[in-house]
């Protein structure tokens, strides 16, 4: 696989690039945010590692042009740990995230996660109408992947609707925090839990109606609609 690593300090992607090879990644490092950009335009990459501490462009809004160039899975890797930074990457787009500094195994592990799970959506057929899901306030089509809440569309990442079509396919079942990761991220890897907590947490945020998606302490999440 061609992984693309967005990276400005020299040591550190000379060191990160020797691990990518020697596990088998074709390592291509640029130093900008707009070099990154002028890669992927070429496309023929699998995976984007992209810092966001980068010195022409803010990683965040390098994130976001990249999600409107290409689908190309994004793992943001930074320095800041905080809750509300994290979302707003995922918001962007990006599809997971490291924070610094990181063990390299588990920055692999999460590389291999996020290419088996990136495969093309099949398009529905025209002539067969979407599956709609209407769970009070909110309208979710599974296949064309659109989520309505009080008639006011929502625009959720890919893992995030993901994760919110699991729920509202069972609503009031609770879904054990292992079967989630299972499904929705296809990996057993328990380090994926922290990532799990992320996409909720944005999830909610984005719904506007953080009751919708409750926590069960101790099991994991379920969909929680009146009556249920």
């Amino acid at each position: 696989m061609r992984l693309l690593l967005v990276e400005d300090d020299e040591h550190v992607a000379a060191a990160l690039v020797a691990v990518l090879n020697r596990h088998g990644f074709t390592a291509v490092r640029v130093r900008t945010g707009e070099e990154a950009l002028a890669e992927l335009r070429s496309g023929g990459f699998g995976v984007v590692l992209l810092d966001l501490g980068l010195p022409d462009v803010d990683g965040f809004e390098v994130c976001g042009r990249i999600r409107r160039l290409t689908s190309t899975p994004v793992i943001m890797v930074t320095a800041r740990s905080d809750v509300r930074s994290r979302i707003h990457g995922l918001n962007l787009g990006a599809d997971d995230y490291v924070v610094k500094p990181y063990d390299t195994g588990e920055l692999l592990a999460r590389i291999h996660a996020v290419s088996r799970r990136t495969v093309e959506e099949p398009a529905a057929p025209e002539e067969e109408p979407a599956e709609v899901l209407t769970l009070g306030p909110m309208v979710v089509e599974l296949a064309t992947r659109r989520v309505e809440v009080d008639g006011e569309r929502v625009v959720l990442t890919r893992k995030e609707f993901d994760l919110l079509a699991l729920l509202a396919q069972r609503p009031g079942v609770v879904f054990r925090r292992e079967q989630i990761i299972s499904d929705v991220w296809q990996t057993s890897w328990e380090g994926t839990g922290r990532t799990l907590e992320v996409h909720i947490a944005s999830l909610r945020s984005k719904l506007r109606r953080p009751g919708l998606v409750e926590t069960v302490r101790g099991v994991g999440y379920r969909l929680a609609l009146p009556g249920l």
